[in-house]
């Protein structure tokens, strides 16, 4: 099973930062890249990690026009013997379909998140471009792990400080303060994920 390939043509720029990540809640690492492909940004990247003692591997690819806004997803890869292809797309006014079929639950999300990995908080942070002391409120199209549905959630993000986000999703019930980089990739997600390397 192999994950979603680029065509990396010569009108790619050079690679704008990438990422390691460790797991801290189990067994697993992570590895994310940032790039332009004209006017568009691309979000790529492996997960590989253990869920109920299996081993899983998630290959993904975010696509987001010049404005952060997201404009297609993919996951593919495996979860023990099960392998998974997931094709998102957005079309006009941030209408989501999942493997074809609408899911108008999620219409006007703007960001995709993906519930297994903590690069895709880089989508809001590099959209709303917070100053410090602001914060805002967005709903994002929410990937679930491991069950793959598509779901509107709730979050807030508060500028802190210049390397540090407050983050609440679910009406307050979860909240965690995330360190991030220049590049706005999480580097420290408590109790989640913490960056090993990256640039």
């Amino acid at each position: 099973m192999e994950g979603p390939h680029l065509d990396l043509g010569p009108q790619v720029k050079a690679p704008h930062s990438s990422i390691l990540w460790r797991r801290l809640d189990r067994p697993g690492h992570e590895s994310s890249r940032l790039f332009q492909r004209g006017s568009q940004w691309n979000l790529v990247g492996t997960a590989l990690f253990a869920h109920d003692e299996q081993p899983c591997r998630l290959d993904y690819l975010v696509v987001c026009d010049a404005n952060w806004q997201t404009l297609s997803g993919k996951v593919s890869g495996w979860i023990g013997t099960e392998t998974i292809e997931i094709d998102l797309s957005v079309v006009s006014a941030h209408r989501w379909r999942l493997n074809g079929k609408e899911c108008p639950e999620v219409a006007g999300c703007i960001d995709l998140d993906l519930n297994f990995s903590p690069s895709t908080n880089l989508l809001p942070i590099r959209r709303l471009n917070l100053a410090v002391g602001q914060e805002a409120v967005v709903r994002a199209a929410w990937l679930r792990f491991p069950g793959f549905t598509l779901e509107p959630l709730d979050q807030r993000y508060r500028r802190v400080e210049a390397s540090t986000y407050r983050y609440e999703s679910a009406g307050g019930r979860f909240v965690a303060n995330l360190q991030v980089n220049d590049a706005g990739f999480v580097t420290l997600y408590p109790n989640f994920w913490q960056a090993k390397s990256g640039n």
